[in-house]
């Protein structure tokens, strides 16, 4: 069975160092507690810090200044300032955000489908 009948992606039998370290670094940035929430918040039209904030429960605005800047750093958000009175700031997914939204979102969905059973709990997040 060929990976078009599968619908499975064609992954390379071994992978080298180099492609482990970009995988595991865009891993680290997404994994980040609220991170995918945030660039799924701004991917879905959230523009503004406090639609942002109200989108992403349980999100403080301190966390999402926090976390909008280590977005933004990893070029995933663009942060556009309009030089009005008082100055406006608006946020959306750069080129390479828009990327990975295409692979956040099924992520996203899969996440929403699974739940633990009563004897299994969430994975902790000790490290």
């Amino acid at each position: 069975m060929n990976t078009e009948e599968t619908n499975t992606p064609r992954v390379p039998l071994r992978i080298n160092d180099e492609e482990c370290r970009r995988l595991t670094g865009v891993m680290e940035i997404v994994g980040k507690r609220w991170s995918s929430g945030i660039l799924l918040a701004v991917g879905t039209g959230a523009e503004r810090f406090s639609e942002i904030e109200r989108r992403v429960e349980g999100l403080s605005g301190r966390m999402l200044s926090v976390r909008l800047r280590d977005l933004e750093a990893a070029d995933l958000i663009e942060r556009l300032v309009e030089p009005t009175i008082p100055v406006s700031v608006r946020y959306r997914l750069s080129q390479r955000g828009v990327e990975l939204m295409q692979s956040l979102q099924p992520i996203a969905r899969y996440a929403r489908r699974w739940e633990p059973g009563e004897d299994e709990d969430l994975p902790s997040r000790s490290a």
